[in-house]
């Protein structure tokens, strides 16, 4: 259909069968990808500045925005000024790969930078140019062309939500389901973008994305989601206790997710009406995370204060990072002083170590909780 013929066909098209999942024909792949290298005499140039694409970006809570970025052509060094996507910036950090900071980084070279003023996007466009002056001109251009183009394809949107969307579709009342994402990471956010706008959703029915960003779920998510009737989708990340606590005012619907797949069969069956029970989420408490201490053979012990209802040992639990998951297991061992104890109670101080995860910092905020099965049914 797109005009790609194997050569077991007598095309000129080379297929290789991968499976990362069973660790077969990487190797094969990659031989494949250098052979077809070598014959197209594919080359890259070292001279003049550095040109990439970015794979990858988030927010670093020491660091600040910072992406994954490969070198396509030319060198980037540190200190260069450059532009990507609507932002621009300066290389203050260049990382390899095992994160060694280095000075400069050649084509094919995958390295992380510092010194975003903004976060990019994955797949923007990378580039070095000769100063701070040139770099704000770009980007000021290129935001001007975005904006007339969004407010070119701006549409008004209907309002609906979840709860009655099947009902609504078959009474013709709505034609948008309205979704704010918040992820992670930028490359799961648009993963999550591709895969829901690939949904056939019929004629009946349009599935708008009004907002999308990295970050935990915030204030402001909820007051646009209240306002456009829109459903809160949460990637590996949680709302922070004001936006919850928003969320439950103005009667705003959170849906979590950790696998794309689950998020992507709830929206099919809402829209068949055959939302199954799920299991919803009690949050039993909150530890701020005070101090750290490395007991030998045991490993790091969080120094915490229990802010919040109560943290009891074996519970499930995740620990956040600005509002970021970036560890969910289960509290491994609890302590007051140097007794173990069972739980621990709002406004007092323990100890907490978690299953099998170490890289604990201060500021980080542990959160216990437990999954309860209800019933959610669409009228």
């Amino acid at each position: 259909e797109i005009g790609l013929v194997p050569e077991s066909w007598g095309g000129d098209t080379i297929f290789v069968d991968v499976s990362a999942k069973n660790r077969i024909g990487i190797d094969d792949l990659l031989e494949m990808i250098l052979l077809q290298a070598e014959v197209l005499d594919i080359k890259a140039y070292k001279k003049g500045g550095a040109r990439g694409v970015v794979l990858e970006s988030k927010l670093d809570k020491a660091r600040g925005p910072m992406a994954t970025v490969l070198i396509q052509s030319g060198q980037l060094r540190r200190g260069d000024i450059f532009v990507v996507g609507n932002t621009w910036g300066r290389a203050r950090g260049v990382f390899d790969f095992t994160g060694k900071p280095i000075s400069q980084a050649d084509p094919a070279t995958p390295i992380e930078i510092i010194g975003f003023s903004e976060l990019p996007s994955a797949g923007d466009n990378f580039f070095v140019v000769p100063n701070e002056k040139t770099a704000k001109d770009i980007v000021s251009y290129f935001q001007e062309t975005d904006e007339i183009k969004r407010q070119q394809r701006q549409e008004p949107k209907e309002k609906v939500t979840l709860e009655d969307l099947y009902s609504q579709v078959q009474e013709g009342k709505i034609r948008d389901l309205n979704l704010i994402i918040k992820g992670d990471v930028h490359g799961t956010v648009e993963a999550i973008r591709g895969a829901v706008q690939g949904i056939d959703v019929g004629q009946d029915l349009r599935i708008s994305i009004i907002h999308s960003a990295v970050g935990g779920i915030t204030e402001n998510d909820i007051l646009l989601a209240s306002t456009a009737k829109a459903i809160v989708i949460g990637f590996n990340v949680r709302p922070e206790p004001t936006a919850r606590a928003l969320a439950k005012k103005y009667n705003v619907e959170i849906k979590l997710y950790t696998i794309i797949y689950d998020l992507i069969e709830d929206i099919k069956k809402a829209l068949k009406g055959m939302l199954e029970p799920v299991y919803e989420e009690v949050v039993q408490g909150r530890a701020e995370v005070r101090d750290l201490f490395k007991v030998p053979k045991v490993g790091t012990i969080a120094g915490c204060m229990v802010v919040d209802g109560q943290i009891t040992r074996g519970a499930n639990a995740r620990l956040l990072r600005d509002h970021v998951v970036v560890f969910e297991g289960k509290v491994d061992s609890l302590k007051r002083f140097k007794e173990d104890v069972r739980e621990v109670q709002s406004g007092y101080e323990c100890g907490i170590g978690l299953s099998g995860f170490n890289d604990i910092k201060t500021g980080d905020v542990i959160e216990a909780f437990a999954r309860q099965k209800v019933e959610t049914e669409l009228e």
